[in-house]
């Protein structure tokens, strides 16, 4: 009996084929809402994600970095006086006004100002030694290529940022974040684009590289007194990156409404898998009733129809995952910001088979009142 729900899955395909459907857009749906969410939450650590620092000094309890306020100036020194810390940067982020083209108006903006040396840590998986040299001029910036549209401006251009010109020397990938333009400039020049004078020695964080072998969270861990003694707060990158990413997606609300919408579209597959279901087994009634006139039980049918939706799972498992790399290959040659990880699609996955098994038990009414003698008639 175990055969027979494969063979006719093979031979009345046609049946079983807008179940299938169903389930491999309901799979559609779900990787790629996950996958955007990812890909937009993620870019909310970009700071952190995309810079080679072990350790990271900020504002005691800020969650994301945009969030940062000035740190004292000794905290450079704190940091530098633990053994496993092998270089540490002052990296200045703040709110900007861009001022470009007059038919573009003004434009809120993200400063970063980073240490623009060859060895520095921010942003390093991003900026190449060359472009880091650029900044080295006063008043160049650096600009991901997708957000130059948004400043109307192109490779050499200039503008007013915070009431100072300057000029847009290089434009990378890499560096759109979450809510905004970022603008990545010296830490020199960042400093000119402070407004209050008192506050321009100041950073809102610093960035530390550890010796090879050194455990970061070892290293948190002899900081943190110090930290709590001189008003500061030290987190390990990984640490910080997720402080950043889970802020954007629960404590904003965001991604509550990714999930609400992830339960509807999980409602909405189940609900369509079943009916196709559910017609499928509805049109082969009397070969179940016949079945089951020749001594197949009614539990052996229904194991029948479950297995039926397994393979109908997995078949859309299948052909929504192809689907889906299609289009995040797509995606990201748009800019389109997608990210996606093992444990996602395994979670994705599960969730599609469930929809599929559910629909199944459904789908099982379908014979819950076989009468074999209506074969008779």
């Amino acid at each position: 009996m175990v055969a027979l729900a494969r063979k006719t899955l093979i031979y009345e395909w046609r049946k079983f084929l807008p179940a299938a459907l169903a389930v491999a857009f309901s799979g559609l749906l779900l990787l790629m809402m996950t996958a955007l969410m990812f890909g937009i939450f993620s870019s909310a650590g970009v700071y952190v994600s995309r810079s080679g620092g072990d350790i990271w000094a900020g504002y005691p309890g800020t969650q994301t970095v945009e969030l940062g306020r000035p740190i004292p100036r000794d905290t450079e020194v704190w940091l530098q006086m633990d053994p496993d810390v092998v270089q540490v940067e002052p990296f200045q982020w703040l709110d900007g006004d861009w001022r470009g083209p007059v038919e573009r108006g003004s434009v809120s903006v993200f400063i970063s100002g980073i240490e623009p040396a060859p060895n520095g840590l921010m942003f390093s998986h991003v900026l190449s030694a060359a472009e880091r040299a650029m900044l080295s001029e006063p008043g160049a910036v650096i600009v991901d290529g997708a957000d130059l549209s948004k400043l109307g401006l192109g490779i050499g251009g200039t503008a007013f940022l915070n009431g100072h010109r300057v000029r847009i020397v290089a434009a990378a990938n890499g560096l759109r974040t979450l809510g905004g333009v970022n603008i990545v400039t010296s830490i020199a020049t960042a400093r000119t684009l402070v407004g209050d004078p008192a506050e321009r020695d100041k950073v809102a964080y610093y960035v530390a590289r550890l010796a090879p072998g050194a455990n970061p969270d070892a290293v948190r861990g002899r900081l943190t007194p110090v930290a709590s003694a001189h008003r500061f707060a030290v987190w390990t990158h990984d640490e910080f990156a997720w402080n950043a990413a889970t802020y954007w997606m629960f404590e904003t609300g965001a991604g509550l409404g990714f999930i609400f919408l992830s339960f509807v579209v999980f409602l909405v597959g189940v609900v369509i898998t079943s009916q196709t279901l559910f017609a499928a087994v509805a049109s082969s009634v009397r070969e179940y009733a016949m079945l089951n006139a020749l001594g197949a039980g009614i539990g052996t049918l229904r194991r029948v129809i479950l297995e039926q939706a397994f393979w109908v799972g997995a078949i859309g498992i299948v052909f929504g995952g192809l689907v889906s790399l299609t289009l995040a290959l797509l995606a990201h040659g748009q800019d389109v910001p997608i990210a996606f990880n093992y444990i996602a699609a395994i979670a994705c996955g599960v969730l599609v088979m469930t929809i599929a098994l559910i629909s199944g038990l459904l789908a099982v009414g379908a014979i819950n009142h076989l009468e074999p003698a209506n074969l008779l008639r």
